[in-house]
C-alpha cells in the first residue's frame, strides 16, 4: 500500500487464477474523505492503467475509517477561487468540475466490475463516484444526499442523468429537499444495489480473493453479484426502514406539476410527523430559490439518451453557477461562516427571472471548445 501520507492509497491483492483486485482508497478521514482535486489527479489515471491491465478482474473503492465513504467535493478551494474573480469564470472551478466529471464518467463506463462500499456518509461527489459503479454496497449506516440547495449549486455529478431515472417524483423530491436517505431508500430508488453489514467488508473481501476470476468482463461480473448476493441474505433483517416508501403517494403527484411553486406548494403540504420529512421541508425553506430552478428545469429535460451529454450539460452549468455568485455565497453561510444566513439573488422561486435561468443552462463553450467534447468518443 501506499504511503499514509497519500490522498488515496492503492493496494493489488492477489486472488485466484493469477488475477487481482485493485482496492482504492480516499484516505482523508478527518474532512470524511471529502473530494478533493488531488484525489481526482490521482484516482484517473490510476483507474485507466487498472482498466488496461488484465490481471486486474476488479476495483474495490472505499473511504477510510467507519464515517464516510465520501462526504462530497473538497469545496473549500472551489470557494477561494470564486472569491478571487467575483462574477467571472474562474479556470479552478472549471479545471475541478472537468476533471471530477471525467472521473464519474470513467466509472459509469469502466466495463470491468467496480465496487463501491458506501458506508456512512455518502453526498454530493462522493454519490457521483458511487452511482456509476456497476455494485453499489450500503450499510446501516449510509447517509446518502444530494445537499447542494444549501450551498447555491445544484445536484451534478451526473446527478441530471439519475436523478431522472428513479421512480415518480423521487428525483424532483430528493434534489429540491437535499432530503439523508439510508439503505433502504438507496435500494429503492436504484442507487444501491446490495445491503451488507459494515463489519463484514473484511469477510467478504476473503470471498472474494477466493473466486476464480476470468478473462470474461461479463461472468467476473456475474460472479460478484453472487457473492453479494449471498452475503446480503445473511444481512437483510438488519436492513433500516425506508424514509421515502411512506411518503411515496405524495412525492410521485409531484411528477405531474406543471410549476415549481406548485411543487414547493405540494411538498410543503405533504402530511406526516416524523422528523425526516419535517427536515426535508425545512431544507427546501433554507435552500437557494435558483438552485430549486435549476433542479426542477433538469427533470423537466428529462431522460438524455446519452450519458457523457449530461455530464457535458453540467459542466456549463457549474462553471455558470461559480460565474453567478450564489453558489460562492452558500458556502460562505454554511461552511466557512457558518452564520447559516445566506443572502440568496431571490427571496422566492417566483422572483426568479426567467433569462437568470436560460444563462446558467447557456453552455460557455462551442461544442468543438467544450472542456468534455472527447467524453463518450470511440477512442474514450
Amino acid at each position: 500500500m501506499s504511503g499514509a501520507n497519500e490522498v488515496v492509497l492503492y493496494q493489488e491483492l492477489s486472488a485466484q487464477n493469477g488475477k487481482k483486485i485493485g482496492v482504492a482508497t480516499l484516505n482523508s478521514e478527518k474532512s470524511l474523505n471529502a473530494l478533493s482535486l488531488p484525489m481526482v489527479e490521482s484516482l484517473l489515471p490510476k483507474l485507466q492503467a487498472w482498466q488496461a491491465d488484465n490481471s486486474i478482474s476488479m476495483v474495490l473503492l472505499q473511504g477510510a475509517g467507519d464515517k464516510a465513504f465520501c462526504a462530497g467535493g473538497d469545496i473549500r478551494d472551489l470557494y477561494k477561487a470564486m472569491l478571487d474573480k467575483p462574477g467571472t469564470y474562474a479556470p479552478y472551478v472549471e479545471e475541478f468540475f472537468t476533471k471530477e466529471y471525467t472521473l464519474d464518467y470513467l466509472i459509469h463506463t469502466f466495463g470491468k466490475p467496480v465496487l463501491v462500499w458506501g458506508n456512512g456518509i455518502v453526498m454530493g461527489g462522493g454519490l457521483g463516484l458511487m452511482a456509476g459503479a456497476s455494485h453499489r454496497v450500503v450499510t446501516a449506516t449510509s447517509r446518502i444526499a444530494m445537499p447542494e440547495m444549501a450551498i447555491g449549486l445544484y445536484p451534478d455529478v451526473g446527478a441530471s442523468w439519475f436523478l431522472n431515472r428513479m421512480p415518480a417524483g423521487c428525483g424532483l423530491f430528493l434534489g429540491l429537499t437535499g432530503a439523508s436517505i439510508n439503505a433502504a431508500d438507496a435500494k429503492f430508488i436504484g442507487l444501491a444495489d446490495n445491503f451488507l453489514l459494515h463489519e463484514r467488508k473484511a469477510a467478504l473481501l476473503e470471498k472474494l480473493l477466493a473466486v476464480k476470476w476470468g478473462d470474461t468482463v461479463a461472468l467476473n461480473h456475474q460472479k460478484l453479484s453472487d457473492v453479494l448476493r449471498s452475503e446480503e441474505d445473511q444481512c437483510r433483517t438488519q436492513m433500516p426502514l425506508s424514509n421515502i416508501r411512506p411518503h411515496q403517494g405524495g412525492i410521485e403527484t409531484l411528477a405531474n406539476l406543471e410549476s415549481l411553486p406548485a411543487v414547493i406548494a405540494s411538498v410543503n403540504a405533504m402530511q406526516g410527523e416524523d422528523k425526516w420529512l419535517q427536515k426535508a421541508k425545512e431544507s427546501l425553506a433554507y435552500g437557494s430559490p435558483i438552485t430549486a430552478h435549476i433542479v426542477f428545469e433538469l427533470l423537466k429535460l428529462g431522460q438524455s439518451k446519452i450519458l457523457a451529454d449530461s455530464f457535458r450539460l453540467e459542466l456549463g452549468l457549474s462553471v455558470q453557477c461559480g460565474k453567478l455568485g450564489e453558489f460562492t455565497e452558500g458556502v460562505r453561510a454554511l461552511l466557512m461562516d457558518k452564520d447559516l444566513q445566506p443572502k440568496w439573488q431571490y427571496k422566492t422561486v417566483s422572483d426568479v427571472p426567467q433569462s437568470v435561468i436560460d444563462e446558467l443552462f447557456r453552455s460557455p463553450w462551442s461544442a468543438n471548445e467544450h472542456p468534455l467534447r472527447e467524453l463518450g468518443q470511440p477512442d474514450n
